[in-house]
């Protein structure tokens, strides 16, 4: 709130002089901001990428802004490509898919005019922002998936990314009739058996979840929905009453079809 040097202070255990630069020499109110990450945590994040990628059988895209930020962002973009040529290349080429990094605002780009099929690796805010803009490019964050992912390949955290409904929920509580897509949460429960059934190699229950995926988009995909989805088709203001169907009833719907494609599965 007053002038001020704002210093940046590198102190080593051994063996090395201290470093000090001035970040920035303030005449007046000013903010600053200070960052940081380790090694450790750049390859973890890159070897649970490779995987995911190369489970899905996707190609891998690292965005970082290398060119302005050459020391921290390069950090990323070199360990990411260590990591490839020396471990996962191979399998990649085998699979027909390939690892590559761009600058963030050219894979903005890329993404927005692509039809997909790839794995996007982001730094954090650049995923948070990235995350949602291509969930609500779909239709709606009630579509949407988060599963967080260990590099040892056995702890997984899924969830619904959007959150909690909140102004729903008030609205449920009053009384009042609510059209939530719960399809996100659906599909946090689902993620968490598949994962489940992997570790015990239990097919009944990757099957069980598999189906109910396909059941919650085969019954989108027949003209069922909630008021979110609705709303992208015909406007927020062309929607009207009769165009989707309330917390409940959709619900309902969507255990009528499970009921049904389980049923099939059995005869």
């Amino acid at each position: 709130e007053s002038p001020c040097i704002y210093n940046l202070f590198i102190f080593w255990f051994i063996g090395k002089d201290k470093i000090e630069e001035v970040v920035n020499d303030f005449k007046g109110a000013g903010v600053a901001l200070g960052m940081f990450n380790t090694d450790a945590s750049i390859i973890d994040f890159a070897h649970s990428s490779f995987k995911f990628a190369l489970s899905r059988e996707l190609p891998l895209y690292l965005s970082t802004k290398n060119t302005i930020l050459k020391k921290y962002d390069g950090r990323f973009k070199d360990i990411f490509q260590e990591i490839y040529d020396t471990q996962y290349k191979p399998l990649y080429e085998a699979k027909g898919i390939w690892y590559e990094h761009r600058l963030i605002d050219d894979m903005v780009a890329y993404a927005m005019k692509s039809e997909g099929g790839f794995v996007w690796a982001c730094k954090n805010y650049d995923g948070d922002v990235q995350s949602d803009s291509i969930a609500q490019g779909y239709g709606s964050l009630g579509l949407m998936t988060s599963v967080l992912i260990c590099p040892d390949g056995k702890t997984v955290e899924s969830e619904a990314a959007h959150g909690t409904v909140t102004r729903h929920y008030r609205m449920h509580q009053q009384g009042k009739e609510t059209s939530t897509n719960p399809i996100a949460s659906i599909f946090a429960w689902t993620r968490g058996l598949l994962h489940r059934a992997k570790l015990d190699n239990n097919q009944k229950l990757e099957n069980f979840a598999n189906k109910l995926e396909e059941v919650c988009i085969e019954t989108m995909e027949a003209g069922f929905m909630t008021k979110d989805l609705a709303i992208c088709i015909k406007g927020m203001n062309g929607v009207q009453r009769s165009d989707y169907l309330n917390t409940f009833e959709f619900l309902d719907k969507l255990a009528e079809n499970l009921k049904l494609k389980l049923n099939l599965s059995c005869k």
